[in-house]
C-alpha cells in the first residue's frame, strides 16, 4: 500500500491492523526461536545419552573386571596392593571418559536462537524505517500543503 491509501484509512483501523500483524509476526518469531533451541537441546540430549549409556555399561563391566584384576594381581602381590593398583587405573579411565564427554558437550552451541534474533532485528529495523518514511512523507505533505 502506498502512503496515500493509508492516509485514507481511519486511525483505529490502522492501529488494529498494526496490532494484528505485530502479534502474528511475534508469534512466528517465537516459533522460530523454539525450533532453533529445540535443535540444540536435541544435540545436548544425544551427548547426555552417551554419558548415560557409557555409565550403565561401564558399571556392569566394572564390577567383574575389578574383581578379576584384583584377583589376578593378588597372585603376585598382597591383596590390598592389588586393589589399590586396580582402583587407581579405574580412576584414570574414568577421567578420560569425563574429558571425552566434556569435549562433546562443548561442541554443542549455546541455545541461543540466532536466526530468530536476526529476524526480529530486521523486523524492528523495517518498522523504524517505515516510521521514518511516514514522518518524512508527513513533513513533505505539510510543507507543500501549507
Amino acid at each position: 500500500m502506498n502512503g496515500y491509501r493509508l492516509r485514507e484509512r481511519p486511525i483505529g483501523e490502522l492501529l488494529g491492523t498494526f496490532a494484528h500483524e505485530t502479534t502474528t509476526l511475534l508469534s512466528q518469531e517465537i516459533e522460530l526461536a523454539r525450533a532453533e533451541i529445540g535443535q540444540e537441546v536435541s544435540k545436548a540430549g544425544k551427548g547426555a545419552g552417551m554419558f548415560g549409556a557409557a555409565a550403565a555399561i561401564g558399571l556392569a563391566a566394572l564390577g567383574a573386571l575389578t574383581a578379576c584384576a584384583i584377583l589376578a594381581l593378588a597372585l603376585v602381590l598382597d591383596a590390598w596392593l592389588a586393589a589399590l593398583i586396580v582402583g587407581a587405573a579405574l580412576l584414570v579411565v574414568a577421567g578420560l571418559l569425563a574429558l571425552a564427554g566434556r569435549s562433546r558437550m562443548k561442541a554443542v552451541a549455546p541455545p541461543v536462537p540466532d536466526r530468530a534474533l536476526r529476524s526480529v532485528r530486521q523486523d524492528i529495523d523495517a518498522v523504524q524505517q517505515g516510521v521514518r518514511s511516514g514522518r518524512e512523507n508527513d513533513e513533505e505533505v505539510s510543507r507543500h500543503g501549507a
